[in-house]
């Protein structure tokens, strides 16, 4: 599977951005999606993430108020709606794709076995 991120940029705080997720070579909708972002000089933290049908969400809890995770398996995308954007939310996002067998963790990154470049988001203040 390949995994195609964009939609990032630079915004004011308090604004709003819509990440896009394309994946292409697989069966999108066998797959669980996940968003998450590295910011500088840190680790790659878990956004949100979404099953295989859409029906199950989850989110960190510093953002569930604010991000709202989606999918179209018609188009092969998954999104990341961000509201209310803070200067901390500033990274790099990136999207993986996840086959979810019996004990996957929506929340631990390396139960994705695919990953996008991931696209840059600026906040500024």
């Amino acid at each position: 599977v390949q995994l195609q991120a964009s939609g990032g940029g630079l915004v004011q705080a308090g604004g709003s951005l819509r990440l896009s997720c394309a994946a292409s070579g697989g069966t999108f909708s066998n797959y669980a999606m996940g968003w998450f972002r590295q910011a500088p000089g840190k680790e790659r933290d878990f956004v949100a993430a979404i099953s295989w049908s859409g029906r199950n969400t989850y989110y960190q809890d510093s953002i569930k108020d604010r991000f709202t995770i989606s999918r179209d398996n018609g188009k092969n995308t998954v999104y990341l709606q961000m509201n209310s954007l803070k200067p901390e939310d500033t990274a790099v996002y990136y999207c993986a794709a996840g086959l979810p067998t019996y004990n996957f963790n929506y929340r631990r990154s390396y139960d994705y076995g695919y990953w996008g470049q991931g696209t840059l988001v600026t906040v500024s203040s």
